[in-house]
């Protein structure tokens, strides 16, 4: 992909984050949506504590300002400006930029992760090579993509797309679904591949953690599956890669 490309998907993303950006945090401190923050955050709290985090695509802030007391340093990166200017109300680091274009120093982090960005990254492989440039040799990546084999894929190929504005849907942006499998090729060299963390691995629909006497069942066992055999079919997949401290 070419730089003018990349310019022009940034681009695309800005405006689509930015309108995005005022309805963001709509129902999230509750049911589905915040059983998949938690679940992500218990996933990173080992990695987080002590050391230097990156956050990619940290968008208001929800899941780095709880990180954030943890670590050492805690810094956020994301696309939209209006997106950090809420980042920035909760008084976090965070700067605006691009997950392809990371304007920051080699070797930098001990702890880099993403999640729900990726999968909307067309240059997949520039920005998993830029999130490993800033890892440090021996520190850690959590990098989340969008699982094929899940139940979550199921249900977006029969819903309408969702609203993310008065006057934008989920369908304008661009949305990549990559399995296990895919995942594997597409890693830069100098990384290993730790396992994969799955995320909503056992929910066939959102609204049923509205339910009062099934979503706190749901979410058990959406804690027991994310690190299982059964993670490999999560609809959010996480790999969990540590960088190499030698060159192979």
């Amino acid at each position: 992909m070419t730089e003018r490309e990349r310019a022009r998907d940034d681009d695309e993303a800005r405006a689509y984050y930015d309108d995005f950006s005022g309805w963001y945090e709509r129902g999230r401190g509750r049911g589905y949506h915040a059983m998949l923050d938690d679940i992500e955050v218990e996933i990173a709290r080992p990695f987080a504590e002590g050391g230097r985090i990156l956050e990619l695509g940290c968008g208001t802030g929800l899941i780095l300002q709880r990180l954030a007391p943890l670590a050492r340093e805690a810094v956020g990166i994301d696309v939209s400006p209006g997106m950090i200017a809420k980042a920035r109300e909760r008084g976090l680091d965070v700067r605006v930029g691009s997950v392809t274009d990371l304007d920051l120093d080699d070797d930098s982090f001990d702890l880099v992760y993403s999640f729900k960005v990726l999968a909307h990254v067309r240059d997949i492989e520039r920005a998993l090579s830029e999130a490993v440039r800033v890892t440090r040799p021996g520190g850690h990546l959590l990098l989340e993509l969008y699982n094929p084999w899940s139940l979550r894929y199921l249900a977006k190929r029969v819903a309408r797309p969702g609203k993310i504005s008065p006057h934008r849907t989920e369908a304008e942006m661009y949305t990549r679904w990559d399995s296990p499998r895919a995942v594997k090729r597409m890693l830069p060299f100098n990384v290993d591949l730790l396992g994969f963390r799955g995320v909503r691995v056992v929910t066939p629909a959102a609204y049923l953690h509205r339910v009062p006497a099934l979503g706190p069942l749901l979410a058990r066992a959406e804690r027991a599956a994310a690190d299982s055999p059964l993670s490999y079919f999560g609809g959010f997949l996480i790999a969990v890669l540590e960088k190499h401290t030698v060159a192979p």
